[in-house]
């Protein structure tokens, strides 16, 4: 279709960014609502195929639901980076009609064949001819198309989510050209949500034209646009799941993968009953009331993170806050959606509602508003505790709201004084003398009195943990000496240095106390678009080379088999969240030496006992030995297919 007169002005711009807002927000509900129905097992009634598949369906819809947050924080980064303030919140569920075009129906129910069918009709590329679940068909047509430019910002009809998007690409274009890239591109990138702070693969820095629109072609080709031939679009994956829920249904037409979850509970009588469940059950309601609550707590955190510049302890403890509320409300969503909603609904279970406040903009950056943060937390872990704790799910839950509310007093030893968002701002000094420092074979050695830091820098692929985590001791930006291990506790200093991807940042203890020592378990993480991670003992052709490490898997390096960050300057795109595959039976030992021998203008050979996950942390394959791409060109990513010696892949 024609593309609408629509985005003259950043007014209208920032407008339509906050329907997409609301739109991917949206969706991360509905989805994690009917993720949170399945049942469980064959406790819950299932037979072991049947189990199996529901796992797979849970973890299938979870991720997806991953992938809209991730595009949620593309959307928001995009408004920062255009100077506006991202919107966090949304209308309550079910979404009235006219509030989105009239194709577009949201509300809250419990997994079945017609929520899944909705779900495919949602995620659909142009020109699909897939039906709209039952009880999801539009029931009034309307135009919401503005017949011609305003200064009121107007709302544009699309058929798709998809079409929605290219039109923002389009819009951008238009913006650009009228205003000038650097006049558009105004907002301060250090507000915004990066790697540093989250791993989400839409939490890129939105700095120019071209990394807008890169954001919006990624949220089409993953999700909403993307086309029936990407398996790994939210189209192909549901219709997936059909497939096996078809081909199970025809087994044994008596199962029901869900338990009967209300369709849109609400936690107070509604004025207007229709179409909604009333949550009556004491113990139910109190659920969904602490689910609602660590919901609406996660948003305020996030929304913090948006007004504290980056780097700063106070953005990163926000960001880790909020996430792992997400989990707390996981658990307390699928512990409601297995009580019984009340008298009213005899035959109908409770469910989270996802209850929006009245306003969730960030408070202002203020001592004030981290009080309000510990307080509530505080207030989230009090309502757990008194929770039915025989529900295992409840209980967890519970233990985990506690641990977040003791990690939240952390808000209250912080200030109001700004930090260094832009290398041009100078970096504090340090609180005592530049301790004694030498280069040994490229290693810069810096003693401290308790603590003696290397750092390798042909290794570092900067990915900001330790000027984020110990922006004390390690001083970005600045003439002279950089490393100052004694201006932190030495014991935090470690943990930073052991979040340090690239091993580029290794410690040796000067105090006798025991050195770092290999995880539990071994792990190989792929990264979007970037490098494998390594966690173990980590040995390149029968070499130590220490516990941590990021090698290259696009194939430009100058420094193989380790990543120099060439990834960034060839434009590397792969898959951060590659499929589960078949080999996940648990080891019988999850740790030891891992040897890694890259082969010559080949794949990286490794064995070992190892675990390889996504970006995200889920888990995709668990191995003795793989053959893992370094060429950046195999079809089965991570693992080689033997592309390599098709296009003549170098590893020298």
């Amino acid at each position: 279709m024609d593309a609408p007169v629509l985005l003259p002005t950043r007014e209208q711009l920032i407008h339509a960014l906050y329907e997409a807002a609301e739109i991917e927000h949206n969706l991360m509900c509905t989805y994690l609502y009917a993720a949170f129905s399945l049942k469980d097992g064959e406790a819950e009634g299932l037979n072991a195929e049947e189990a199996e598949a529901v796992k797979r369906w849970r973890r299938a819809i979870v991720d997806v639901s991953i992938d809209e947050m991730g595009h949620l924080a593309a959307v928001w980064n995009i408004t920062a980076g255009v100077g506006g303030m991202p919107r966090f919140g949304r209308v309550n569920f079910p979404i009235d009609p006219g509030y989105l075009p009239a194709g577009i129906v949201v509300k809250l129910a419990p997994f079945s064949e017609d929520v899944l069918q909705h779900f495919i009709f949602l995620e659909r590329p142009k020109g699909s001819d897939e039906p709209e679940g039952k009880g999801f068909e539009c029931t009034r047509t309307f135009s919401r198309a503005a017949p011609a430019p305003r200064l009121t910002p107007m709302g544009f009809d699309y058929a798709t989510v998809g079409e929605f998007y290219e039109t923002m690409e389009a819009g951008l274009d238009i913006m650009s050209r009228k205003l000038g890239e650097k006049e558009l591109f105004c907002g301060d990138p250090a507000l915004q949500l990066s790697p540093s702070e989250i791993d989400l693969s839409g939490a890129k820095p939105v700095l120019c034209t071209k990394t807008a629109k890169q954001a919006c072609a990624a949220i089409i080709t993953q999700g909403e646009g993307a086309s029936e031939e990407n398996p790994d679009s939210h189209y192909c994956r549901f219709r997936k799941i059909r497939e096996e829920l078809t081909a199970l249904k025809a087994k044994n037409p008596r199962f029901e993968p869900a338990h009967a979850a209300a369709t849109n509970p609400v936690l107070r009588r509604p004025p207007q009953p229709e179409g909604r469940v009333w949550i009556e059950d004491p113990e139910a309601s109190a659920i969904v009331d602490v689910a609602n609550a660590s919901y609406q707590t996660m948003l305020r955190l996030i929304a913090h993170a948006y007004v504290v510049p980056s780097p700063s302890a106070e953005k990163s403890l926000a960001v880790d806050l909020g996430i792992d509320l997400m989990k707390a409300l996981a658990l307390l969503g699928e512990s409601a959606a297995r009580r019984p909603a009340g008298p009213s609904n005899p035959d109908c279970n409770a469910g989270v509602s996802f209850t929006a406040l009245r306003d969730s903009a960030p408070l202002p950056r203020a001592a004030s508003t981290r009080r309000f943060f510990v307080e509530r937390m505080a207030e989230l872990a009090k309502g757990a505790a008194r929770l039915d704790q025989s529900d295992t799910r409840v209980a967890r839950a519970a233990g985990l709201l506690k641990a977040l509310a003791a990690r939240a007093t952390k808000f209250a030893d912080m200030s109001d004084e700004p930090v260094a968002s832009s290398p041009s701002q100078a970096a504090a000094p340090p609180s005592k003398p530049a301790p004694p420092q030498h280069i040994v074979d490229g290693v810069e050695i810096v003693e401290g009195e308790t603590v003696t830091i290397h750092y390798q820098g042909k290794l570092c692929i900067h990915s900001r943990f330790c000027v984020t985590g110990a922006p004390k001791v390690f001083l970005a930006n600045v003439e002279g000496p950089w490393i100052h291990p004694d201006d932190m506790d030495a014991e935090e200093l470690m943990a930073v240095a052991r979040e340090c991807p690239s091993g580029a940042i290794q410690y040796r203890r000067n105090d006798g106390g025991r050195e770092e020592q290999a995880p539990p378990v071994n792990l190989i993480r792929t990264l979007e678009a970037g490098p494998y991670t390594f966690r173990g003992d980590l040995r390149i052709d029968g070499e130590p080379i220490g516990f941590r490490a990021t090698l290259c898997r696009c194939g430009a390096s100058k420094n193989k088999p380790f990543c120099d960050g060439s990834h960034h300057e060839m434009g590397f795109t792969a898959s951060g969240e590659p499929p589960t595959g078949d080999k996940t039976a648990m080891l019988a030992v999850r740790d030891g030496p891992i040897d890694i021998a890259p082969q010559l203008d080949g794949p990286l050979m490794v064995r070992g006992n190892m675990e390889i996950i996504a970006s995200t942390g889920r888990m995709v394959a668990r191995m003795t030995a793989a053959r893992f791409c370094r060429c950046g060109h195999s079809n089965t990513k991570p693992f080689c297919d033997g592309t390599h010696a098709k296009i003549g892949f170098k590893s020298t």
